[in-house]
């Protein structure tokens, strides 16, 4: 292929004539859109357009005389492949929350030059730290540019689909409820109103669902409270007239959703606003008027949410149990097709689905299904295409990275697969990140842990053999929200007082191993922080612990048994003692047989 010819090389020269005339020397494009999601809808899909790299999350810098795609080891291997023959320059970074790209800016744009960056897709934040960057460079910062607009003539339009309402007995809240306990927060932070742009935020608050965004059920909106009302910035026709009456009736007005900028503009000077800095655009904060008080601290939503129920807790129990019967129905037909059908990566996604699709309370999937072969599994963020996939034959290991949408939870599992004879190697490193998973899913911890201090207790038993790996031990779980979900994040991060681990938090715990060109192992399960029971008469105040939520076995045959302690050996027993009772009502005939064969005593 002449390379020249590539869409994307076509675009950047496309966007560097717009940039010119403009008089701009570099654009940064973040992954993200005016909610600073994770998961983005079609129109704001613009790093992916641009440079063709389809991963979700990467920062790309557009330049005058080169590009480059900032991306962390997940991706890698990805990226090589989809920016090959672009002209784009992949540089390599230890985590999705590196600020590599800041360096670059400083070191490749002359001091006087412009770059420039979409307000309306940057956080607040992470638009402080590019500011304070390009000053000491003596770089200029322009924000209020779209200079994609011009370039991209076939731009998705917003999505319109409808929003519908997640009602009882799965909603175990009110929306009354959650609004006035976010407005005595807001009280206690002295704060008139509060606006709110991040989705699931606002999703979990109203009680309303939507489908904008791939595999989350949100919609896009943004919403303003004061202490008496509210108002959802929400599309026109998105809400039908009976949705809206009984939102009425909880206070909650509808607005256009190109109206919440004028709304933030429109604020008296006596006002004090409650925004989370992590969680708005800068474009929107630039809206607030001078005058009025701005009071930052994370969103009262984001604490309350990632803290579920015990009511939320029972629910999420029986999510739980309905997945795990799809997946003993799905690897019962697995096992006994292996050899005697043509079995593909896309089709362990296809049997996969039809089987969830089939529970009870099953509304979609939770994020599109990683099935990847031997060296497609060393990929943690594969996806199998119709031009790109592998057949399951031969020797070596089957990653499957899967989870599902119900009306009372979100799941998310991970799971190794022995295909044909495997080697001593693969069994080592499936044993140490089985130890990793083990060791943290029986910790014990005093409540309020910050949630990264727990990370070195799964990664201890590979860092052991001088292994690691480079995503996040564990991600926060929504409730019939989204898969990843914050403040609590079991990883590298710097903690921050707000990762503190609470009862009735719902977080995955998914160390891995992940040899290019070879294999990858990773084991996930999520996890419940419970009230821990301690000796009779300790004074060192509450403890929690985790009670393992996942039902699915924990395949035996990879296993190395003598690097493993006999306690170890006796978790894992009690574990499928325990996915064998739970899950055997729910499966009949060859899932039963498959279910009772794999959680056989070790």
């Amino acid at each position: 292929m002449d390379t020249r010819t590539s869409p994307i090389r076509q675009r950047c020269a496309a966007l560097r004539e717009e940039l010119a005339r403009a008089g701009i020397q570099a654009l940064l494009v973040p992954s993200s859109d005016p909610h600073l999601s994770e998961y983005l809808p079609g129109r704001w899909m613009a790093r992916e357009w641009l440079s063709g790299f389809t991963g979700s999350m990467a920062t790309l810098v557009v330049a005058a005389d080169r590009a480059a795609l900032f991306a962390d080891s997940r991706y890698w291997v990805q990226a090589e492949a989809e920016l090959a023959g672009t002209g784009i320059e992949l540089v390599k970074i230890a985590t999705g929350s590196s600020s590599a790209h800041l360096d670059w800016l400083a070191s490749h744009v002359p001091a006087g030059a412009t770059v420039a960056v979409d307000g309306q897709v940057l956080g607040l934040a992470a638009a402080q730290a590019l500011r304070s960057a390009l000053d000491k460079a003596g770089i200029v910062l322009r924000t209020d540019l779209d200079a994609l607009t011009a370039i991209w003539p076939d731009r998705p339009a917003l999505p319109a689909a409808p929003v519908y309402e997640h009602g009882a007995p799965q909603a175990t809240q009110t929306r009354a409820a959650k609004l006035a306990a976010v407005r005595e927060a807001m009280a206690r932070h002295g704060a008139s109103h509060h606006f709110i742009s991040t989705v699931d935020d606002i999703a979990w608050l109203s009680n309303l669902r939507g489908s904008d965004v791939s595999y989350n059920p949100v919609f896009l909106a943004h919403l303003l409270l004061d202490l008496t009302g509210a108002t959802l910035f929400v599309g026109k026709g998105k809400i039908d007239a009976d949705l809206a009456a009984r939102l009425a009736a909880d206070g909650l007005a509808l607005a256009p959703y190109e109206a919440a900028p004028a709304a933030l503009a429109a604020l008296a000077p006596a006002n004090r606003l409650l925004v989370d800095p992590r969680r708005v655009t800068l474009g929107l904060r630039e809206q607030v008027p001078a005058a009025v008080t701005v009071v930052e601290a994370i969103n009262p939503s984001t604490l309350l949410k990632s803290r579920k129920s015990a009511a939320d807790a029972d629910f999420v129990r029986e999510a739980m149990a309905e997945d795990g019967a799809a997946m003993c129905e799905f690897y019962a037909w697995f096992e006994h097709a292996l050899g005697r059908e043509r079995i593909t990566e896309l089709t362990v996604d296809e049997k996969l689905s039809a089987a969830r699709a089939k529970r009870s309370g099953f509304v979609g999937l939770s994020f599109s299904t990683i099935a990847g072969f031997n060296a497609n599994g060393a990929m943690p963020h594969y996806r199998a295409t119709d031009a790109a996939h592998a057949v399951i034959e031969g020797d070596g290991l089957l990653l499957i990275d899967s989870g599902g949408q119900y009306l009372g939870g979100t799941t998310d599992i991970t799971r190794v697969w022995p295909i044909g004879q495997v080697s001593a190697a693969m069994k080592r490193d499936y044993t140490l990140v089985l130890k990793g998973t083990m060791a943290l899913s029986r910790a014990r911890y005093p409540r309020g842990t910050l949630s990264p201090m727990l990370d070195a207790l799964a990664r201890a038993p590979l860092w052991a053999e001088g292994i690691e790996f480079g995503h996040g031990t564990g991600h926060g779980v929504g409730y019939f929200l989204n898969v990843h979900e914050g403040p609590q994040s079991i990883s590298k991060a710097i903690p921050d007082a707000n990762m503190a681990m609470e009862p009735g938090m719902i977080t995955s715990i998914e160390p891995g191993v992940y040899r290019p060109g070879q294999w990858g192992v990773r084991i996930e399960n999520l996890v419940l922080n419970v009230p821990a029971v301690t000796a009779e008469g300790q004074t060192f105040g509450d403890f929690l612990e985790f009670e393992t939520l996942t039902l699915c076995p924990i395949d035996t045959r990879c296993i190395a048994r003598e690097l493993l302690r006999d306690d170890e050996v006796d978790w894992l027993n009690r574990y499928h003692a325990s996915v064998r009772e739970r899950r055997a009502a729910r499966v009949t005939g060859a899932a039963l047989a498959w279910l009772s064969e794999r959680t056989a005593p070790l």
